[in-house]
C-alpha cells in the first residue's frame, strides 16, 4: 500500500510503500510519548526504504534519541533516527541503521486513508507515564518491553499483509 504522509506545515510531504500499514502497535517509551505521542504512546508503521521519496528534505531535521535501560544503567543504547520538519516540529518517520531495510513512518504523519487494526500490541509498557491509562481492548497483547514476533508476523497472522 502507498502511504502518503506530511508535516503540518506541508514543508515535508513523503511517500513510501507499506506491507504493514495498520497502526496497530502503541509503543509508551518515554522517546515515543515526547516526540509524538500526546495521548501517551506513539503508533509506528513499517515500510520499504528503499521505496521512501521525499519532498522538502532541506527542511528535515534529525533527532538520534539515547536512552539509558534502568536494567543495564551504564549502558546507552542508541535507538535509531526519528526525522522531523524543523519547521513545525512534526514527527515523521524513523530509521534505523540496524534494520537498513525498514523505514517505520509515525502514523500521526501519515495522509493516507489507513485501515482499522483488529487487535493492538502495547509495548514498553515498562516505561509509560504514572498519568497514561492503556486503553486495553479484548484480544489486544500487552508487553513490559518488546512482543516476540515480528511486526510483518503479527500482520501475516492476521491476513493484513499487503501485496
Amino acid at each position: 500500500m502507498l502511504l502518503n504522509g506530511s508535516c503540518h506545515c506541508g514543508a515535508v510531504r513523503f511517500s513510501v510503500e507499506s506491507h504493514t500499514p495498520v497502526p496497530y502497535q502503541l509503543c509508551y517509551c518515554s522517546i515515543c510519548r515526547k516526540q509524538q505521542g500526546g495521548g501517551g504512546f506513539a503508533i509506528n508503521l513499517g515500510a520499504d526504504a528503499d521505496t521512501l521519496k521525499i519532498e522538502g528534505e532541506r527542511h528535515l531535521g534529525v533527532y538520534r534519541a539515547r536512552i539509558e535501560d534502568d536494567e543495564r544503567p551504564h549502558c546507552e543504547v542508541s535507538t535509531g533516527e526519528r526525522n522531523f520538519c524543523r519547521k513545525c516540529g512534526a514527527a515523521l518517520w524513523l530509521y534505523d541503521p540496524t534494520w537498513p531495510e525498514l523505514v517505520h513512518p509515525f502514523a500521526s504523519a501519515i495522509d493516507s486513508e489507513l485501515p482499522k487494526a483488529p487487535e493492538r500490541v502495547h509495548l514498553m509498557l515498562k516505561y509509560k507515564a504514572s498519568w497514561v491509562e492503556p486503553d486495553i481492548a479484548d484480544g489486544d497483547r500487552t508487553f513490559e518491553l518488546y512482543p516476540e514476533e515480528s511486526i510483518a508476523d503479527w500482520h501475516r497472522q492476521r491476513g493484513l499483509w499487503v501485496d
